[in-house]
């Protein structure tokens, strides 16, 4: 299927491993130019030079994108070198894991800017581009976790994640008029070299072969590719209908009717 982004921009964001990567890899192969960050340098310029190598134009900012004026930077240094910015996808986040009651002002603040802020502050900072070119499309990596209880000491991250799937929704409401799509994904749980769940898996391999059979219905954890190929279609026109929607990728992990 032709999905028509060549020649677009795309910025990701927390695009040096993982989810993030995988996207940008994804889109790199459908032959959209990159905006990139990553808070640290090294490995982000390595796939930095991963991507280029595939024929692609990159912008790479090593950045905090808990500083409102880092997510300003990337912005206009995306604008200035390419002329536009189609594509946004709002992908870093963190988690800080803690019975409720133990949880404290400082993990709350932390989580809600690097998860929540972060997202907003980067979405508005590309938006009165799209407006000015009449079309954009925003993506929001969430969670299953944000559309359904994820169990003890997950407070932060959730209530973090549910109101991604919601800001979304809105979003989607007010910017339809300006062609601007938007939409969020709900990863399950993915495996990935140093992400959380392969640390699991290699801590505890009898733990997780019980989680798996008990929580995995496809009998395995997910990969970041699959979640890739459903956010680069859901950033091409061929989903020129969606919008406002949370996209669960989670192999039926997942048990929310929504």
């Amino acid at each position: 299927m032709e999905l028509g982004l060549g020649g677009k921009v795309a910025m990701v964001t927390g695009a040096s491993r993982g989810i993030g990567k995988g996207i940008a890899l994804g889109l790199v192969a459908e032959g959209c130019h990159l905006a990139i960050c990553a808070r640290t340098s090294e490995p982000l310029q390595t796939a930095a030079e991963e991507f280029r190598a595939k024929g692609v134009e990159v912008l790479a900012l090593p950045l905090d994108v808990t500083k409102a004026d880092h997510l300003e930077q990337l912005a206009q240094q995306a604008i200035a070198k390419f002329g536009k910015i189609d594509i946004l996808v709002n992908n870093v986040g963190g988690n800080r894991r803690a019975a409720f009651e133990a949880t404290t002002d400082a993990d709350w603040q932390a989580i809600i800017d690097i998860n929540l802020i972060s997202q907003v502050r980067m979405s508005r900072a590309v938006i009165p581009q799209m407006r000015r070119q009449g079309s954009g499309v925003i993506l929001f990596i969430s969670s299953i976790f944000g559309r359904e209880s994820g169990g003890p000491n997950l407070s932060i991250y959730n209530a973090t994640k549910s109101a991604l799937i919601s800001l979304a929704k809105i979003m989607a409401v007010e910017l339809a008029p300006h062609n601007i799509r938007v939409n969020s994904i709900a990863p399950g749980s993915i495996r990935f070299p140093g992400g959380s769940w392969d640390k699991r898996c290699l801590e505890d391999p009898e733990g997780m072969k019980a989680f798996v059979a008990r929580e995995m219905p496809l009998g395995r954890f997910g990969m970041v590719e699959e979640v890739a190929c459903v956010a680069v279609f859901l950033a091409s026109e061929r989903a020129s209908l969606v919008t406002g929607a949370c996209v669960n990728v989670d192999g039926g992990q997942s048990r929310s009717l929504i």
